[in-house]
């Protein structure tokens, strides 16, 4: 697939999106070998690795189930404010759960996330990310499982978005300044 117009460079082509889901999906398989996993994948940005990675594990009690979680609205910075707009309808009483994202950046979200799945006594909860924007950290949280560690850029692709668009491109760009409000 050509260059979006939009984008400045690709950072993750398909063939390393392919690797980093692979490797993700080995570590996961690995440590819940033998267990059951309830796994929940944050909407919408992390349904393209979502089913790639889901794809990939070999865990013989696994089910799948999805929230959705706003703090952004059509922003490029998170209000703090966070909602969840969609509730996951699996029990996850007593069992494992393993969030799905695409990118980890203030730790807001994925904080709130993360603790209202243990309000609901949850045995475990772990974090699995694509990316994983440190610098930008607000949140106590760290990803158990992450793809890549990236710099404050505002990417997009492979599910990850500016205001809903660019989330059909097979690899993950660099979105070029001047085409959203993102401070470099």
């Amino acid at each position: 697939m050509p260059l979006h117009s939009d984008i400045e460079k690709i950072i993750l082509n398909e063939e390393q999106l392919e690797k980093v889901v692979t490797d993700i999906a080995g570590k996961i398989n690995d440590d819940y070998k033998d267990k059951s996993l309830v796994v929940v994948g944050i909407l919408k940005g992390g349904v393209i690795f979502l089913a790639d990675l889901f794809r990939r594990l070999s865990i013989d009690d696994c089910v799948l189930d999805f929230m959705a979680a706003s703090s952004y609205g059509s922003g490029t910075v998170s209000s703090g404010n966070i909602r969840i707009t969609k509730d996951i309808s699996a029990d996850v009483a007593g069992k494992n759960v393993l969030i799905v994202e695409d990118i980890l950046d203030t730790g807001n979200t994925l904080t709130y996330i993360k603790e209202y799945l243990l309000s609901k006594n949850a045995l475990s909860v772990k974090i699995c990310t694509l990316f994983d924007k440190p610098c930008r950290r607000i949140g106590p949280v760290t990803p158990d499982y992450c793809g890549r560690t990236v710099d404050d850029l505002f990417i997009v692709g492979y599910g990850l978005d500016y205001d809903e668009r660019y989330r059909n491109l097979p690899y993950v760009g660099v979105l070029k300044s001047g085409i959203c409000q993102w401070k470099y």
